[in-house]
């Protein structure tokens, strides 16, 4: 079994400062850091077994050393606009940031669907996977780079 550490809890929705706020209050998150128009294109990234073309507006904050990420589709069909088609806005699901990705996503996939997959500018590796047997809709596995962790240990010091 490969190492595998939770790090982020997400939601989805249609209004990321109407998000921000009620986490802010809930969980004590200070500052949020956004990341507009994020593309997830065709060449990198797969929704259920197609080339994925999807956008959305990204925010990120932090709650203790857990990351708190709001995700607002801005366009195309992607796993966030179908949640929020199907189910409204919400918790969508959990990353465990793991060390071995390869082994990780297939261990999962011989148990339960993969949804979505691809990879982020800088490197990072994403797969969701269809958890709802778990408590929650998904659960995202990422390969995470000492630059991409970089970025994030920046947001999480903002929240000082």
């Amino acid at each position: 079994m490969t190492n595998q550490t939770p790090v982020q809890i997400a939601w989805v929705t249609h209004d990321l400062g109407s998000t921000e706020s009620m986490l802010s209050a809930l969980l004590g998150a200070k500052k949020w850091v956004r990341m507009a128009d994020v593309h997830f294109g065709p060449d990198t990234c797969r929704h259920r077994g197609e080339p994925a073309d999807y956008r959305a507006d990204i925010s990120l904050s932090y709650a203790g050393d857990t990351q708190l990420e709001v995700i607002a589709p801005t366009g195309g069909t992607s796993i966030y606009t179908e949640f929020l088609d199907e189910h409204g806005p919400g918790l969508h699901h959990i990353c465990l940031e793991t060390d071995d990705f390869d082994a990780t996503l297939a261990q999962a996939a011989s148990s339960s669907t993969v949804v979505a997959q691809g990879e982020m500018p800088g490197g990072m590796k994403f797969a969701y996977v269809s958890a709802p047997a778990a408590g929650v809709p998904f659960v995202e596995y990422a390969a995470i780079p000492a630059e991409i962790k970089a970025f994030f240990d920046h947001v999480r010091q903002e929240q000082k």
